[in-house]
């Protein structure tokens, strides 16, 4: 049978909670509660009956007594007392003036708590779902309830909403004979209910600036997400959003409203409506990539725009404008795919030319598919046959653009590349669109559902993939030995010796790891010739590949700068960190000293990253790297729920708000976890967050959630009105 859903909304006069109660409940073909209105319907009573406000006693055994009956109809609440139909007569000015002295009631509020808890369940039962709005509802009458809300709002908002509520008008005037009520039924709550705090588990949604689509929207995120937890043979959530229900299609069109007026990419924007449940289908893995590569001046950043549909890599007519790999989201064909645009690729690079080289070859070794793009017009070259020979050492799938034929008179050009022995070359003209289409088509042909490079999954067999990094010398062989337990590795005093990544299976802790043993990290990677520029290539492939990385640091060394570059490339890169002191054992008691105070002056940054002190050559500790690496693993792949993740904003906003900058002050309306491996969170708001209080943000969340040993990106999104034309 299926579990009901309770949702109980609470906030003061004028943030919208009881209208966002009754729409939720209708789009959850539930029940809906009002419990405001049973304190309105005994204020009725009580006058009726000629019980004195002021005598608590008669007051509480009337709320024992009196005949209520409520109507549960999201779309006609209704409130009767015995035989006579009060709906209308609870809302009028004399009930309003007086409720707060009978809600006050210390006596009378338990009883009637105890009466709102009874309907809460029978209307649950009944229904399969309920909506319970009202003072206290959150923390006091339902604090087990499955989504536990408090919209909040400026007083600016709530004074116009109430206005318009009571008044029909929320002009100048209106406001002002509105705000004496709101601020005398302020100050009458708060002496019985913490109605603008959050407690532990309660969502907080600021709704200032938010419409009442957007609202609604909100807790709909929230409720969907309890529906995803729980599971479908669980819940019967079979109204949630029916193809035929009308409100559900208007809610979602006007979210869809809502995000257009944020500055999202494609990424986001997908990965958001998933969270909040718009879209039918969820990826189950990461886009697949594909990488444009070919040396340079041969079109491949034309190519790009021409995929995208739009001007987003720069193009010049200089050989060497692209330099680093940029990623995009592409779509053809209905298919989605990353694509990586890179600099060209030349033979016997030197300088800056030689790390573009390197961005080159990473992102065929990263790639799923390759479109490799050559010139037509000038044929193949030497430079593109030395890139011919990497893609058949990758063994990727590859597509060949023959690139700048523009009309069929290059096209015998085109085909001349059949010498490449790379297949078939599929004549294009970037700048013009000519037969892309063909290309593209072909590239999805070898594409596969999903990137077979995520973290983790290079090794194709499941193991969690460890890579030991580390400026050269600092044990990274020594320690792969010990774990291995036999001479896998050479190993020599002389600085460099590791040049190829060294994979090996280790038995550890009771569970195989993959480690990977990796070339030092040099200062001056840019400067680097010959063998050792290929070895650092190969350690950078390596750490992007792998989940964790154990960043050896040499203990009887002061923490030079190297060290810490390799650390910040770690975090770069989003890797789970590991900070590993070897040597330990050659430390004495000064040396120790000194290390700490190094420690707490150059890797600040850093603190959330697990400490192990070992030693490589004798052993030492060795064994104390399993728990911190399970630990590290487990907070990058760490997923917290919308809804607590709110609830946590939502006390961050009350206690410290962002400070005033310019007269305005930034709020965070809500937030959503986007993705793991590394924890991502995109948060909405409607102003800029400064770079401070972002820091501040990820303290307070490595505070709360933990976190230990994996970075966090924390994204803000502005929610900027468009000018309408």
């Amino acid at each position: 049978m299926s579990t009901p859903i309770v949702v109980a909304i609470d906030g003061p006069s004028g943030s919208g909670k009881s209208t966002v109660s009754k729409a939720v409940a209708e789009h959850l073909a539930g029940g809906y509660l009002d419990t405001g209105a049973m304190y309105r319907a005994l204020t009725w009573w009580c006058r009726e009956q000629g019980i004195d406000a002021a005598d608590h006693e008669a007051v509480a055994q009337a709320a024992r007594t009196f005949p209520l009956e409520l109507g549960t109809d999201p779309t006609q609440p209704h409130v009767h007392v015995g035989d006579t139909d009060i709906t209308q007569a609870i809302r009028t000015p004399e009930i309003s003036q007086t409720v707060s002295a009978i809600a006050t009631n210390t006596l009378m509020r338990p009883v009637l708590q105890q009466r709102q808890r009874d309907l809460i369940a029978s209307i649950a039962a009944e229904r399969g779902a309920v909506v319970a709005e009202g003072r206290d509802i959150t923390t006091v009458v339902a604090p087990d309830a499955d989504v536990r809300i408090l919209l909040t709002a400026d007083e600016d908002a709530r004074l116009r909403r109430r206005a318009l509520e009571v008044r029909g008008e929320a002009d100048e005037q209106s406001i002002e004979a509105t705000r004496t009520e709101v601020v005398e039924r302020d100050a009458q709550d708060s002496a019985v209910s913490e109605f603008r705090m959050a407690a532990d588990g309660v969502i907080t949604i600021d709704t200032s600036s938010l419409s009442l689509e957007e609202s609604i929207a909100a807790v709909q995120q929230a409720v969907s997400e309890v529906v995803a937890e729980r599971g479908s043979d669980e819940v019967d959530m079979s109204g949630w959003a029916a193809p035929d229900d009308e409100q559900a299609v208007a809610l979602e069109q006007a979210l869809r409203t809502g995000l257009e007026e944020f500055d999202l990419s494609d990424e986001d924007r997908a990965l958001l409506e998933a969270e909040i449940g718009l879209k039918d289908e969820v990826w189950e893995g990461p886009l697949p990539v594909v990488a444009v590569v070919g040396r340079p001046n041969v079109g491949k950043s034309t190519l790009v725009n021409r995929i995208l549909r739009r001007r987003e890599a720069v193009v010049e007519d200089v050989p060497g404008v692209t330099r680093d790999r940029v990623s995009y989201d592409a779509e053809w064909a209905g298919r989605r795919f990353t694509l990586v645009d890179t600099g060209g690729w030349a033979l016997d690079a030197t300088g800056i030319h030689l790390r573009v080289a390197e961005q080159a070859e990473i992102a065929v070794d990263l790639a799923d598919v390759v479109l490799f793009v050559v010139d037509a017009r000038v044929g193949a070259t030497d430079d593109d046959e030395a890139v011919v020979k990497l893609l058949r050492r990758s063994g990727k799938p590859v597509v060949l653009a023959a690139n700048k034929v523009d009309d069929q008179r290059f096209e015998a050009d085109a085909y001349a590349l059949w010498n490449l022995g790379l297949g078939e070359p599929f004549p294009v003209s970037a700048l013009h669109g000519r037969g892309t289409g063909d290309a593209l088509d072909a590239v999805l042909d070898v594409l596969p559902e999903v990137a077979q490079h995520t973290p983790g999954k290079g090794s194709g067999d499941g193991l969690r993939r460890v890579a030991l990094i580390g400026r050269p010398n600092v044990g990274k062989s020594s320690l792969l030995n010990k774990l291995a337990g036999e001479d896998r590795v050479v190993v020599d005093n002389v600085a460099g010796t590791t040049r190829d990544p060294v994979d090996e299976i280790i038995e550890l802790g009771g569970k195989q790891w993959r480690f990977v043993d990796t070339a030092g990290i040099r200062r001056r990677v840019h400067q680097t010739r010959g063998a050792d520029f290929y070895a650092s290539l190969r350690t950078q492939t390596a750490l992007e590949k792998a989940e964790v990385a154990v960043v050896l640091i040499d203990a009887d060394e002061a923490i030079a700068e190297q060290d810490l570059r390799v650390i910040s490339q770690v975090v770069d890169t989003g890797r789970a960190l590991v900070i590993a002191y070897n040597k330990w054992d050659l430390l004495d008691e000064e040396r120790r000293y000194y290390l700490e105070r190094e420690i707490e002056r150059e890797l600040v940054q850093v603190q959330w990253a697990p400490r192990v002190n070992i030693s490589a050559q004798t052993g030492r500790n060795v064994q104390k790297l399993v728990p911190a690496l399970e630990t590290a693993l487990d907070s990058w792949d760490r997923r917290i729920p919308t809804s607590r993740l709110n609830a946590f904003l939502g006390e961050i906003v009350a206690a410290h708000p962002h400070p005033v900058r310019g007269g305005k002050q930034p709020r965070i309306l809500f937030g959503t976890q986007a993705s793991t491996r590394p924890p991502r969170f995109v948060i909405f708001a409607s102003g800029f967050l400064e770079a401070g209080y972002r820091r501040f943000i990820e303290r307070r969340l490595r505070e709360a959630f933990g976190f230990e040993g994996s970075p966090i990106e924390i994204s803000v999104r502005v929610r900027e009105k468009r000018s309408r034309r």
